[in-house]
């Protein structure tokens, strides 16, 4: 059975601590440019369909109107019918 020499773990230890502060080093450099990249891909995105939207919507210079919805909005909506209605009477 062999064991771990004091030496071996301290330095495991110091190695372990190394890299974990060398990556939140790098993460403070890296992860706002990364950030930054995203949202400038996700305006650019969204520029984009905003223009072509405008585009479309100029080509078509006229409004459609659904009467049929206008229609619809005058009537009471239907409930939805639950179980069979039955008409008591009074008996004396």
């Amino acid at each position: 059975m062999q064991f771990a020499s004091l030496n071996g773990v301290l330095r495991t230890l110091f190695i372990l601590v190394c890299i974990y502060y060398g990556i939140r080093l790098l993460a403070r450099i890296f992860f706002p440019i990364m950030v930054r990249t995203v949202v400038q891909k996700a305006e650019q995105t969204f520029q984009q369909q905003q223009q072509n939207y405008q585009r479309q919507n100029s080509q078509n210079d006229f409004v459609n109107v659904d009467t049929n919805a206008n229609r619809r909005s005058d009537r009471p909506r239907e409930t939805k019918k639950v179980g069979e209605y039955i008409d008591y009477e009074e008996i004396d």
